[in-house]
């Protein structure tokens, strides 16, 4: 799989300066990334693309080459792909759209494809995709400018999905979410490459932390389990399983030609290889933002430190119905916290510091709970930032305080701009930000997630 993501060289066949041409902005988007292979442009329209010298067809370059991207019109991918047999090609990602999805002729296009594929040892990601994107090596194949998508930082989280659209979505949300990205692959109608292989490789790739899933459909249901089963002994995988009722699973055929399958097997097969399963878009990126900054914790008592007292409330409620504990202080630790604050601070879980509070408060709360005792296993911190004794300095104070504890906490803090930039530092320091009680406390429930499911494997094992 290495080849899809760090050819040594690459043709990219079509390739054009004609704007909006998907080729020409697939060569544009790899000079402007700095990708350090070689690059060569394919069309028999053109001496040069982009000051590369063009040749007539993949026959004619004098070298050898690692990796094809074709995005060329459908009908035309059989003859790139025998001349590729001819020169000994072994990889391709083919971009085009207008196979199974479009029906019968397309479904016979593909099979066609893939005869030559398997005869001639030609992996092949695609057709109907946007390929890859990987922010390490700085080789992508995506056809979507930089001018209309935000280059995500690096990071650890990776991103498998047959939707292409989501995909880029993903990448857009996590630059906005403070998320780094490492690898991003969309294999669209998976002629032959889908997750049973790109999962053994992202399991032992060093920048992934984290996989996340768009599913549809999945290649080959056992080797699937075994290879996730694998992956999340070492990873945590979250899968956003759509097509689940009759209306998705239509849509999903149209779509990619997936069949979607019947979802309670995809449930059970989720159970048995250890995937947190999401529900919902928002629960998916919140998921995968906490498991990639922070790890899971020990069990399930969680404190709830705050200065805005109903966020408080809201919080407790929502870890409630998320299968969070929110255990009061022992009387132990209550004295210790009301020896160290003014008598109007409420000394329970959640520890209200009130409108009164100064960002010192939160280091004492947060020493003394989580760092000084035992009682809790993580922390969900709400600093409402509009007090006058609020400043930046709540981000070291608790980033350092919680860090030194060794136990995971998630940040729900609600705002205008200046709240805005708080949320920006502490991601910056690896601490995920959530702009509503509901959706920390869930997060906080997909971190407890990994931590049983890691705990079921490690009994099975026994």
């Amino acid at each position: 799989m290495e080849t899809f993501f760090n050819p040594l060289s690459v043709a990219i066949v079509g390739a054009t300066e004609k704007p909006g041409s998907l080729p020409g902005i697939i060569l544009k988007n790899l000079l402007s990334m700095g990708f350090k292979g070689k690059m060569y442009p394919v069309n028999p329209k053109y001496v040069t693309v982009f000051g590369l010298n063009c040749f007539p067809s993949i026959l004619d370059i004098p070298d050898e080459i690692a990796l094809t991207v074709i995005a060329i019109p459908a009908p035309l991918v059989l003859n790139v792909l025998l001349q590729q047999a001819r020169k000994r090609i072994h990889h391709a990602i083919i971009i085009s759209a207008g196979f199974r999805e479009k029906g019968a002729e397309g479904i016979e296009m593909e099979e066609r494809i893939r005869r030559v594929a398997i005869e001639n040892d030609i992996r092949i990601l695609g057709p109907n995709c946007l390929g890859v994107f990987d922010n390490y090596t700085n080789f992508t194949t995506s056809f979507l400018s930089w001018e209309r998508v935000s280059l995500p930082k690096k990071g650890s989280l990776s991103i498998l999905s047959q939707s292409g659209a989501f995909a880029i979505a993903l990448l857009d949300l996590a630059a906005q979410e403070g998320l780094g990205i490492a690898k991003m692959i969309n294999y669209g109608n998976r002629i032959d490459v889908g997750e049973s292989a790109l999962l053994p490789f992202l399991r032992d790739d060093v920048h992934t932390k984290v996989v996340a899933i768009y599913m549809e459909s999945v290649d080959y249901g056992r080797r699937f389990i075994e290879a996730a089963k694998s992956c999340s002994k070492k990873k945590p995988i979250v899968a956003l399983k759509v097509g689940r009722g009759a209306a998705g699973i239509a849509a999903a055929k149209s779509h990619t030609g997936a069949i979607a399958g019947n979802y309670a097997i995809y449930k059970a097969a989720f159970l048995k290889s250890g995937i947190i399963e999401a529900h919902g878009l928002e629960e998916f990126i919140d998921g995968v933002k906490a498991l990639s900054m922070q790890n899971p914790p020990m069990g399930n008592r969680i404190l709830i430190v705050t200065n805005g007292g109903g966020f408080g409330v809201i919080v407790a409620d929502h870890c409630s119905e998320n299968g969070l504990e929110v255990p009061p202080p022992s009387p132990q630790l209550k004295e210790k916290l009301g020896s160290k604050f003014s008598t109007f601070y409420v000394v329970n879980n959640p520890v209200d510091l009130t409108g009164s509070a100064c960002d010192r408060d939160y280091h004492i709360a947060l020493n003394a709970c989580m760092i000084e005792s035992d009682e809790y296993d993580a922390a969900i911190i709400i600093p409402i930032m509009a007090p006058q004794g609020m400043s930046e300095k709540i981000v070291d104070l608790i980033a350092e305080t919680m860090k030194r504890s060794g136990k995971p906490a998630v940040i729900c803090t609600v705002g205008g701009a200046f709240t805005m930039k708080i949320k920006r530092l502490f991601e910056e320091r690896e601490f995920p930000v959530y702009p509503s009680p509901e959706r920390s406390a869930r997060a906080m429930s997909m971190l407890l997630k990994r931590r049983v499911l890691q705990e079921s494997a490690e009994r099975s094992a026994i």
